[in-house]
């Protein structure tokens, strides 16, 4: 590849979005060429700018990261996807990778890091975040909850999620969110993530609330 790499940053939280452009745009050999809030706009820009890859967040208003994802991959099979996202759940992490995405790291990555997955991936390597790697073994050995955890059942309450069901588990067990982030091989701001959606979706106002939903649809 010769001159800079050029990228699009597409993410909807605009503080987020605004330092990826400023902390990438300050390496020399790489040139950001667009910025998108949403889906659609990644879209557009991509089409107009011919970027050599896109950074990617999965959950985007107007059209989200998976669609958008499938959608570059089938008009702009040249350009590189790499996903940078806070969620490394066996779910998102497998429809990103068949959607098309070549890489996806979470955000708990460093610049270095994620420059390195842009550029491998513009080369057409895959860069997969060590979190994202433990998922897809668990999934691969047919162990959604890893190893030590109990498999949820398949129809849940409230819109609960299978990985929900399972840390709201881990959570009426006792378990921290270190025990539970080193146990499912997720970040500490993935597991806060999960547990702030099973409270909205529980209506639980803390720990003990949740607990008890737990017991009371036989997920402790």
């Amino acid at each position: 590849m010769t001159g800079p790499l050029r990228i699009i940053v597409a993410d909807d939280q605009a503080s987020v979005r605004e330092g990826l452009v400023v902390l990438l745009g300050l390496l020399p050999d790489i040139e950001v060429v667009g910025a998108a809030a949403n889906g659609a706009e990644a879209l557009d820009l991509v089409a107009s700018q011919h970027p050599d890859a896109i950074l990617l967040d999965l959950h985007m208003p107007v059209l989200d990261g998976i669609e958008t994802t499938r959608r570059l991959s089938q008009l702009y099979p040249d350009v590189a996807i790499v996903v940078l996202t806070t969620y490394a759940d066996d779910s998102s992490v497998l429809a990103a990778l068949q959607a098309g995405a070549r890489s996806y790291i979470t955000k708990d990555a460093d610049r270095a890091h994620i420059a390195q997955a842009l550029r491998s991936a513009a080369t057409g390597l895959s860069v997969l975040d060590p979190a994202v790697q433990s998922v897809l073994l668990a999934a691969a050995a047919g162990s959604p909850g890893g190893p030590a955890g109990r498999k949820p059942p398949a129809d849940l309450p409230d819109g609960l999620t299978q990985r929900e069901a399972e840390i709201l588990g881990m959570i009426a067990r006792g378990m921290t969110n270190p025990d539970i982030a080193a146990e499912l091989f997720l970040s500490a701001h993935t597991i806060k993530s999960h547990i702030n959606r099973i409270f909205a979706k529980t209506g639980s106002a803390d720990r003990a609330a949740a607990v008890r939903y737990a017991h009371e649809h036989d997920l402790g």
